[in-house]
């Protein structure tokens, strides 16, 4: 019976025996010249660059001679596979050679789960010998759809996808024998008479496979570390945390495990899970590359008392510490640090906005102190008056008062989560408390954000180096939830209250002083450096930097105070300018420069960025960084600058124009957003007509893909 078409290729996408050039780039460019032209991509350009970018990043190439380069791109239209098979190898990364069969995957960014499952199954495939053996031995382009269809037609027919495709299978307990008719595995058992049967039961291994696309390595991981345990005699059951949903591994299992694997590129989702067992951790190409070296080290670290385990019982190595691998310290130091700042950001954003509608609705004299009493307004309102019996001010004003109270106690948790969510990026779950106290006492010595940093790194720090200390088992289950915190507590908060605390209390005095003391063209520089930072990487590192330094100041802000609230002025209205410049640009004044996918996302950019969503930037921003990107710094560079100049303030974090009750002199802050918005409009424009996007250089290639990659590095935070 013949397959079910996957609708994923056609021969006009399969290439035989041809010469692509010498380099990876030279290939995915090709490759996505057949995608565009099958109409399944809006631009050749982008996908291409989007997927240059990923190849950057990890390598692409498997054992075998196989490559399968991939990205999720705006520009694509239709999950989409272009093939071509080579008559001279290109390198791709691959640890035994270059590779002579290549595969590009194109996913559009909203590809759904049954898409993406029959994609991952061709992905699995591309690592069995057989299948490669019989793309190598075909004679036509048609004989290579045939295959590819024949090997997904069951993904089809039980997705029920019909003319396109997508993403992996989620992990897990299926049999060995369903999976591997497919051509991939989640599970395994030992084989009989292998070195694991006989009376004792096999060494049992579980693991999480999981790299940042989630299309194809993923999968592949996991049945080449199913295929290794089989080897092995051990039974192996891997959880894969792909882009489709994720089937758990059974709790029985996790419990019953001998040891675990990690091979991904991102956090483990709900690592606690794997508490105490003896870990191997590495990226989610070994688990492609090296799956033997990967399960025999489980094995050996079965019988180690000294092996590294996951973190949350006993003796732990911290799960995001290990995840670094061979990483420099700057590069750790900066996810810890964004960790932090992203899990601070909803106290900032729930308990500014509260603030600001306390403003609205009781007068910023809420703020102000009662007559003849030690309580604010708000409060005093709050303690001596009900719904029952109003105060004279009436029902908003009570109202107003208990928004203010609630947000000022919200924003009082900003340096504890910082402090908290550092530690825990650090050393996971026993992190978290010695953070939070480390944080509080940043509070108590008026050391603000600055100790808040401080103290998560030494909270992080103390609580992942007791996590290693090795313990008697029966001590095991007190460490991570009296030992650590209590040992981690005095070490990282004794050190903030007795040594470190009073000269960070005093220089973040001193950096007060300083900021209210700037006037004119000291302001109007301020504003300028902040609004490059916050259009360089539209919710990166950069960008969430200038962020935290406008929240953290934020709650000091006042009438007699007002630097931190002009500062948060422009950080916000220098961050809407992005996405409405590239709005203003793709769908008002120069259309015909941008794809129609781009136009369509620059209708979605007014209202995100009317919202202070810089995110709203990043499709046109991945697709053309070299010139989205200065032209966007130009224009926000401009708004921060007029905003510090004319003295616009924001009492709350977030928002946008919405927030247009808690702006000082709003007309202003309107006016500076739309000569912005225009600038950057304007520069863009010029830009895409008189400055060529040309076809880079091998070197430019890495340089183009470090540009894109700085906004890939973003985290799910709309600032």
């Amino acid at each position: 019976m013949a397959p079910q078409a996957s609708g994923l290729i056609g021969p006009d996408l399969v290439g035989l025996d041809e010469d692509l050039g010498g380099t990876s780039a030279d290939v995915i460019r090709v490759l996505a010249g057949r995608v565009a032209a099958s109409g399944r991509a809006g631009s050749a350009d982008a996908l291409a660059e989007d997927a240059i970018k990923r190849e950057a990043s990890v390598g692409t190439g498997v054992p075998g001679g196989i490559a399968i380069p991939h990205a999720r791109s705006s520009s694509v239209t239709s999950p989409t596979l272009a093939m071509s098979r080579l008559a001279r190898t290109v390198p791709f990364g691959a640890p035994d050679g270059d590779a002579d069969i290549v595969f590009m995957i194109a996913v559009p960014e909203g590809a759904d789960k049954d898409h993406l499952t029959v994609l991952s199954t061709l992905a699995r495939a591309l690592i069995r010998e057989d299948f490669t053996a019989a793309l190598r031995a075909a004679t036509t382009r048609e004989e290579i759809v045939d295959l590819v269809d024949r090997e997904v037609s069951g993904e089809v027919a039980s997705a029920g996808v019909g003319t396109s495709a997508g993403a992996g299978a989620s992990a897990t307990s299926a049999s060995a024998s369903g999976r591997e008719a497919r051509g991939g595995a989640a599970t395994s058992a030992a084989a009989p008479g292998s070195a694991g049967s006989g009376t004792a039961r096999p060494r049992l291994i579980v693991g999480v496979t999981a790299c940042p696309t989630g299309i194809a390595h993923t999968y592949m991981a996991a049945d080449a570390l199913v295929a290794a345990g089989k080897r092995a005699g051990a039974e192996v059951h891997i959880e894969t945390q792909g882009s489709s949903s994720v089937t758990p591994l059974d709790p029985a299992l996790i419990a019953a495990a001998d040891a675990v694997v990690f091979a991904v590129d991102v956090d483990v989702r709900d690592q606690g899970r794997f508490a105490g067992k003896p870990v191997v951790r590495g990226p989610v190409k070994r688990g492609v590359d090296e799956p033997d070296r990967m399960i025999a080290e489980a094995l050996a670290a079965v019988d180690d008392p000294r092996a590294q385990r996951v973190a949350g019982a006993g003796s732990v190595a911290s799960g995001p510490v290990m995840n670094a691998g061979k990483q420099h310290l700057g590069q750790a130091l900066k996810r810890w640090l964004l960790t932090g700042v992203s899990y601070m950001i909803p106290f900032v954003a729930g308990g500014g906005l509260l603030i600001a509608l306390g403003f609205l609705l009781a007068g910023y004299g809420v703020a102000l102190t009662a007559k003849g009493h030690t309580v604010n307004n708000a409060v005093y309102t709050l303690q001596n008056y009900t719904l029952l019996h109003l105060p004279p001010e009436g029902l908003g004003y009570y109202l107003g008062s208990a928004a203010f109270q609630i947000g000022g106690l919200s924003l009082g948790f900003l340096v504890a989560a910082l402090a908290g969510y550092i530690a825990y990026a650090i050393a996971d779950r026993p992190g978290i408390a010695p953070g939070f106290v480390a944080g509080a006492i940043a509070v108590f010595m008026n050391a603000g954000f600055l100790g808040g940093l401080v103290g998560g790194l030494l909270a992080g720090a103390a609580a992942y180096w007791l996590g290693r200390i090795p313990v008697w088992r029966w001590l095991r289950g007190l460490m991570p939830v009296v030992i650590i915190p209590l040992l981690g507590s005095i070490v990282a908060s004794g050190l903030l209250l007795l040594v470190l605390g009073g000269p960070i209390a005093w220089l973040m005095t001193e950096l007060s002083q300083f900021l209210n003391s700037l006037t004119g063209a000291s302001a109007v520089l301020l504003g300028v450096i902040l609004g490059l930072m916050m259009a360089f990487d539209l919710g990166g590192p950069v960008n969430k930097v200038a962020y935290a330094f406008a929240v953290a100041g934020l709650s000091a802000g006042s009438v007699a105070n007002p630097a931190p609230l002009e500062i948060m002025a422009a950080v916000m209205a220098a961050g809407m300018v992005p996405p409405l410049a590239l709005a203003l640009a793709s769908t008002i004044l120069y259309r015909k420069g941008f794809t129609v996918a781009e136009r369509e996302n620059g209708k979605a950019a007014w209202l995100l960025g009317a919202s202070f969503i810089s995110e709203g930037a990043i499709p046109f921003a991945a697709a053309d960084p070299l010139r989205v990107i200065p032209s966007s710094m130009v224009g926000a560079a401009v708004t921060g600058a007029i905003c510090m100049g004319t003295g616009v303030t924001s009492r709350a974090p977030h928002g946008g124009i919405f927030v247009f009750f808690a702006i000082g002199n709003i007309w202003m802050f309107i006016l500076a957003i739309v000569v912005g918005m225009v600038v950057s409009a304007l520069v863009l424009v010029v830009l895409k007509r008189f400055v060529r996007r040309r076809t880079p250089l091998a070197l430019e290639d890495a340089q183009a893909a470090d540009a894109a990659a700085v906004i890939d590095q973003r985290q799910p935070v709309a600032v």
